[in-house]
């Protein structure tokens, strides 16, 4: 069993490792539909799955906080100080069969919830790792790196037809307008980097070696 929801009461072994996948359901520009987060939160959560000895990806939050989306439709957020608690106890109500919990997480704007509630969870003595995705010299927002991993997902659920590039500046020139006026301050089409390099083996690329981090991430919290 790779998908915790598809268990039984029963079918749960012991000393498990709970991947929690968190994602975010807000605007990837144009061509990304609004689960983009969520949707690699959970592929990489289960695919590390399959290859863990004890490893069962629990169902994925699929709301964060994405404040920073405001203004471009479809966006939904419980903001940082929800998220965080939710996060608290989930982990705090988990059972004994998981030894470790890791959150794999696809959405920058929920990182300063993941490290307050990695705190708590540290404090009160629960094994709690988290992975971000990220990738040295990829794209911020709905660029060509998320966009090469959602080809390599499901390429039919991409409308490549309306990709176009976004603000291409790094990410430190435009970082004050940013924490200021969130993304409808610096990017009119809500992208950061260009989408229309993607690929869909570039995508499989970024995806295996997400996997592994995930997966030597959890081997290196315990026994």
């Amino acid at each position: 069993m790779v998908r915790l929801g598809d268990c039984t009461t029963e079918e749960i072994g012991e000393t498990r490792v709970l991947l929690l996948p968190l994602g975010s359901t807000e605007q990837h520009g144009p061509h990304l539909p609004l689960d983009t987060d969520t949707v690699i939160a959970t592929v990489v959560a289960e695919r590390a799955a399959t290859i863990m000895p004890a490893g069962i990806a629990a169902p994925a939050l699929p709301v964060g906080a994405a404040g920073e989306h405001a203004g471009f439709a479809g966006t939904l957020s419980i903001g940082t100080d929800v998220l965080a608690a939710t996060i608290v106890e989930i982990v705090r109500n988990a059972g004994s069969e998981f030894d470790r919990i890791v959150v794999v997480n696809a959405h920058g704007g929920n990182l300063d919830a993941v490290r307050a509630a990695a705190k708590t969870c540290e404090y009160e003595g629960r094994p709690f790792g988290v992975w971000h995705a990220r990738l040295v010299g990829g794209d911020a927002h709905a660029g060509d790196t998320e966009t090469s991993v959602m080809l390599a997902i499901d390429a039919s659920r991409v409308r490549m037809d309306r990709a176009e590039p976004g603000v291409m500046s790094p990410t430190g020139e435009i970082i004050d307008n940013l924490r200021s006026g969130g993304l409808a301050a610096v990017t009119p089409n809500g992208v950061l980097g260009d989408p229309t390099r993607a690929t869909s083996a570039r995508g499989e690329q970024i995806l295996a070696r997400w996997v592994e981090e995930v997966v030597a991430l959890s081997e290196n919290m315990g026994p």
